[in-house]
């Protein structure tokens, strides 16, 4: 087996280290370690929330959306602990608005996500392994973002929530699920815990009475790196050796499993929230990122701030001092990180540069029409449906049901102008003699 790529992926942990340690101040380097964690876990078990939808559709597998409702659970549980007998508002909740931004914002998301094949984590990741595509998207993501930025701040079709609790984000309002349950005893909290998990709930219901029709209908086809996750390696008899190729491969190698993945994920979150006394998000240093660009063509920062309606500082703040970049920039090191640990840079059956014309114009597309929505819904699905899930909002549950509308949409767009794909059970009937021949086909 190539080594190379091991030691390349040792000495880029040691490098990034070293430059941590000796070049950022303390908070900045917790943001790039945590987004190292973010994007290790996130490639190491295959944990990707764009593929809540678009594997669901193209595969029949509903197993990682399975897995993002436990996360969801799981996360909450561990925020309800944060949150319990302080002001929760001391920590910066993402309660968002209910509104037609928000419904809009998540359709379009989803519509997005479906020609893009990613997602704002998943664009960051796929930076390591599919850079091609990644950069496309990322660009046109990156340009939604920026173009959305005064919808976001100014239009009260976003900013205002129609319906409200005591605990809604300032003067715009949302729902806070602990605001519900005052007199359970817990402040809340444990009432909003079993509303999350009842919501959970029926999302894997519904995830898992989807897979088996597709199953019963014979067009399930299954994920193969679901399938690798699964696997079952035979136990070794041979003494332990730590410093050994199966040692190593435990460590390094073998995939983690979607539940593995979950409660990492987790963990990490809970650590992110009570350092920085704030969730997960991405996108928003997106724009940031196309403003820079924009003053290396010739535009002010002051005008930028102005058009936006962001403060100037984070146009003019260096990429490596700014919080979010870093950490965004962490979740790419970490992928990078863990496939040349598992010798997987080089080691693929596609070249990431097999791309043609149409798949250029859908990328592009569906880049900006992601970014786009994430300024209307405040957030992609870190931000708009991982983060406000994990602190009670009902905002994080409406995005999950238009988002997944906007992906099922979207998907039969893509299919449309590339036909790639089976039609899958949601979108049509398959004869009733196909169902008898197929009970349980996988």
């Amino acid at each position: 087996m190539n080594k190379v790529e091991r030691w390349l992926g040792a000495g880029i942990v040691a490098l990034t280290l070293f430059l941590g340690v000796t070049r950022m101040e303390s908070m900045l380097l917790f943001r790039l370690l945590i987004g190292v964690g973010f994007g290790y876990v996130l490639t190491r078990s295959s944990f990707g929330f764009a593929g809540s939808v678009n594997r669901a559709y193209k595969t029949g597998s509903g197993r990682l959306m399975v897995a993002l409702m436990g996360m969801f659970v799981i996360t909450a549980i561990l925020s309800a602990a944060l949150l319990y007998n302080i002001d929760p508002t001391e920590y910066r909740l993402r309660v968002y608005p209910i509104s037609a931004g928000a419904i809009l914002g998540g359709l379009l998301f989803g519509f997005g996500m479906a020609l893009s094949l990613c997602c704002a984590s998943g664009a960051l990741t796929d930076l390591a392994t599919s850079w091609p595509r990644a950069l496309i998207v990322l660009f046109f993501f990156t340009a939604g973002v920026f173009v959305g930025f005064p919808l976001q701040k100014r239009a009260a079709w976003v900013t205002q929530s129609w319906i409200s609790t005591e605990t809604g984000l300032q003067d715009k309002g949302g729902v806070f699920f602990p605001d519900l349950f005052k007199w359970d005893g817990l402040e809340g909290y444990l009432g909003a815990i079993v509303l999350t998990a009842l919501l959970a709930g029926v999302v894997i219901y519904l995830a898992k009475k989807y897979e088996e029709k597709q199953k019963a209908f014979g067009i399930y086809t299954g994920v193969a790196s679901e399938r690798e996750q699964l696997k079952q390696y035979p136990a070794d008899d041979k003494p332990f050796k730590l410093f050994s190729e199966d040692t190593y491969k435990t460590l390094f190698v073998r995939p983690w499993t979607l539940q593995t993945g979950a409660f990492a994920m987790a963990a990490l979150y809970l650590i992110l929230m009570s350092v920085t006394k704030s969730g997960w998000g991405i996108t928003t240093s997106f724009g940031y990122w196309f403003g820079k660009l924009l003053i290396l063509l010739g535009a002010t920062p002051d005008g930028l701030a102005a058009f936006s309606g962001r403060d100037v500082k984070h146009f003019t703040t260096p990429f490596f001092e700014h919080a979010g970049s870093v950490q965004n920039f962490g979740i790419f090191l970490g992928t990078l990180i863990a496939v040349l640990l598992a010798n997987k840079l080089l080691n693929r059956e596609t070249s990431p540069f097999q791309i043609t014309g149409k798949d250029i114009l859908l990328y592009a597309m569906g880049g900006f029409i992601m970014g786009f929505g994430t300024r209307l819904a405040n957030g992609c699905n870190v931000g708009a449906l991982y983060s406000p899930i994990a602190t009670f909002s009902l905002s994080g549950w409406i995005f999950l049901i238009t988002m997944t509308g906007g992906g099922i949409l979207g998907n039969i767009f893509s299919q449309r102008i590339k036909p790639t794909c089976k039609t899958p059970v949601l979108m049509r009937r398959a004869p009733l003699s196909n169902a008898r021949q197929h009970p349980t086909a996988a």
